[in-house]
C-alpha cells in the first residue's frame, strides 16, 4: 500500500493519497487519563540535504509533546511539496526509508500533534502541517498552541465561502492567509495572525522559505538553532542535540523570522506586550534536558522541590519520585529535607501506548500495568511521593493504594505545582473545570478524597521563586500565564465565554 499522502500541486508522479485508517490510532492507557497534555510540537529545517530527515528525528526528541499523530512536508525543486501525515509515534512511521524517499528536499517542517481542538475522533485531515496554494505558490504551516477565538474566525470565514477540510483551529490561519490582500507569503501570514487570539508558536515553510512566528505573548516556545550552514526551527532545545545543531536563540515573543538564502531576517509584526510564558512548561511540558530562558528545565524542577521541602516539611523515612516526572522535584526535595531518596516506585520503559486493546480485566488492573511498587523498600516505612501535578486525582488514588498494598506505614503527597483548578485554553488539553479536583475541593478535602496522611502543593509564590523570580509572583505584572493555577487569563478566551465559560471574578 502507498505510504505517502501527498498535497494537490506536487510534481511528483506515480503516487496517490492514502490516509490510514482512525483504528491505527494508538490507544490510550488509564495511566495517561489524569495528566495534563501539551497539544503539540513543531520543528522546521532549512538548507540541508535530505531536510525531512533531520525534522523527523526531531520529531522523535518531541515526541513527549504529542504521541496521537505526527506529520511531515518537504519541498524539492524538481518534485515540489510533497507530505506524509500518521497516527502513531514517529519512530513506527518515519524511520522506513521507503517512506522518508518520498520527502526529498532542503527544506522540511514537521508537527507532533496530541488533539484539542481538533475534536474527540482522531482523523487523518486532522493531523499537520497544513498546505495551501495561493496565487505566489504554495505553503504549509504548523502550529503549537491554541486559537481561542477560532470558532468565531470559523464562522466568519464560512460565512464568506470557506471550504474546511479539518476540524482544526489551525486551518483558520491557512483561510485568513488565502483571504489576505498582501503581496507576499510571509506578508500574508502576518496579516492573518493579526486576526488570531489565543496563543501561537508557527513553523511554516514556501518553496524558498522557512518561517517562524511567536505570539505577542509568547505562551508557547520556539527556538532558533543552526546546523551546518543549515537552520533550525524547534519547540524545544532538546530537539536540536538529537541533530548536532548549535543553539542560537529563543525567538521573541511577537517575532516573525523569516529564513531563506540571504540568512535569518527577524520582523516584529505585533504589538509588544510583556511576556506571559506558559509556567507549566517548567513544571511538566518540556523535556527536562531542555533549556528555557537560559535556566535547565531540570534544574528549575529540581529546585521546585527544594521550594517544596521548605513550604511542607514532613517526618518521613523516604522521598519517591512518581516517576518520571516527579523525579528531579523529588530529588531536590530529599537534598534539602535530609530525608534518603529512593526509586520506591519503577516505571516499565516497554509499556507503549501501542501495548493492547485495553478488555476490561486488564483496565481494571489501572497503572500497575505501567508503574509497579519496590516492596522491599517501601514496606514498613513512611514515604512522601512526589508527583508534578494532581487534575482530576484518579491516578494519584491508585498509586497510593499500590503503595499501601506494599505495606507502606504512612503515605504523604507532595505537589511539583500548586492546585490545578482551571483549564487552559491555550494549546493544552485540561478536563472541564468541574472535573478538576482542585475546583471543588479545598486542600483539606483533597487529602481525605485522596486518604492519604497529609498532601501539600507548593505555593504559586514557590513555584514562582524555583523558575527564578526571587520575590514570587508580582500580582501587578505577572511574568508567566499560570492561568491553570490562578484563573488569570492573559487573552480572554471569547469562544469558551461565548459556551457559558465563566472567568474568575474580580477579587
Amino acid at each position: 500500500m502507498p505510504t505517502d499522502t501527498l498535497f494537490s500541486g506536487s510534481k511528483r508522479k506515480g503516487n496517490r493519497s492514502c490516509p490510514l485508517s482512525d483504528k491505527t490510532m494508538p490507544h490510550a492507557h488509564p495511566f495517561d487519563d489524569d495528566k495534563l497534555r501539551e497539544e503539540c510540537g513543531i520543528f522546521g529545517v532549512y538548507g540541508v540535504t535530505d531536510a525531512a530527515n533531520f525534522v523527523a528525528l526531531g520529531l522523535h526528541a518531541l515526541q513527549h509533546r504529542g504521541q496521537e499523530a505526527g506529520g511531515i512536508v518537504s519541498h524539492d525543486l524538481e518534485q515540489g511539496f510533497n507530505s506524509a501525515r500518521r497516527f502513531g509515534y514517529v519512530r513506527d512511521n518515519f524511520t522506513r526509508q521507503s517512506l522518508m524517499e518520498t520527502l526529498p528536499g532542503p527544506l522540511s517542517i514537521g508537527h507532533v500533534r496530541y488533539s484539542t481542538a481538533g475534536g474527540k475522533t482522531p482523523a487523518i485531515r486532522d493531523v499537520q502541517p497544513f498546505f495551501g496554494e495561493f496565487a505566489m505558490g504554495g505553503a504549509a504551516i504548523a502550529h503549537n498552541g491554541n486559537i481561542t477565538n477560532a470558532d468565531a474566525l470559523r464562522k466568519e470565514l464560512v460565512e464568506r465561502g470557506s471550504i474546511f477540510q479539518s476540524n482544526s483551529d489551525s486551518e483558520c490561519i491557512i483561510h485568513l492567509m488565502a483571504r489576505s490582500l498582501q503581496r507576499t507569503i510571509p506578508e500574508r501570514m502576518e496579516d492573518a495572525l493579526r486576526r488570531v487570539e489565543g496563543a501561537f508558536s508557527v513553523v511554516a515553510m514556501t518553496r524558498s522559505k522557512l518561517i517562524g512566528v511567536r505570539d505577542p505573548l509568547g505562551v508557547r516556545p520556539l527556538v532558533l538553532g543552526q546546523v551546518g550552514d543549515g537552520w533550525v526551527l524547534s519547540s524545544e532545545t532538546c530537539a536540536l542535540d538529537i541533530i548536532g545543531a548549535k543553539f542560537v536563540r529563543e525567538i521573541e515573543p511577537g517575532e516573525m523570522v523569516v529564513i531563506n538564502g540571504n540568512g535569518v531576517q527577524s520582523h516584529h509584526p505585533f504589538r509588544p506586550q510583556p511576556s506571559r510564558f506558559c509556567i507549566f512548561e517548567h513544571v511538566y511540558f518540556s523535556r527536562p534536558d531542555s533549556i528555557i530562558g537560559g535556566r535547565s528545565v531540570y534544574e528549575t524542577r529540581r529546585q521546585i522541590g527544594i521550594e517544596l521541602a521548605k513550604e511542607s516539611p514532613v517526618d518521613a523515612d523516604l522521598v519517591c519520585p512518581v516517576p518520571d516526572s516527579g523525579t528531579p522535584a523529588a530529588i531536590g526535595y530529599s537534598h534539602e529535607s535530609g530525608i534518603p531518596y529512593a526509586m520506591g516506585i519503577i516505571r516499565n520503559q516497554y509499556m507503549g501506548r501501542t501495548f493492547i486493546e485495553p478488555t476490561e480485566q486488564i483496565r481494571n488492573m489501572g497503572v500497575r500495568l505501567k508503574l509497579n511498587v519496590n516492596r522491599a523498600l517501601i514496606e514498613g516505612k513512611r514515604v512522601i511521593l512526589v508527583d508534578d501535578s494532581v487534575v482530576r486525582g484518579t491516578t494519584s488514588r491508585k498509586i497510593k493504594e499500590m503503595i499501601l498494598d506494599a505495606g507502606a506505614k504512612e503515605v504523604h503527597f507532595r505537589i511539583a505545582s500548586p492546585p490545578t483548578a482551571w483549564p487552559c485554553f491555550y494549546g493544552v488539553d485540561t478536563p472541564n473545570r468541574e472535573k478538576l479536583l482542585a475546583a471543588t475541593m479545598s486542600e483539606e478535602e483533597m487529602r481525605e478524597h485522596l486518604a492519604v496522611d497529609s498532601l501539600k502543593f507548593i505555593s504559586l509564590d514557590g513555584l514562582y521563586r524555583a523558575v527564578g523570580e526571587a520575590k514570587g509572583r508580582d500580582t501587578s505584572c505577572p511574568q508567566y500565564c499560570d492561568a491553570c493555577f490562578s484563573g488569570d487569563y492573559p487573552v480572554e478566551p471569547s469562544d469558551q465565554i461565548e459556551k457559558g465559560f465563566e472567568l474568575k471574578a474580580a477579587e
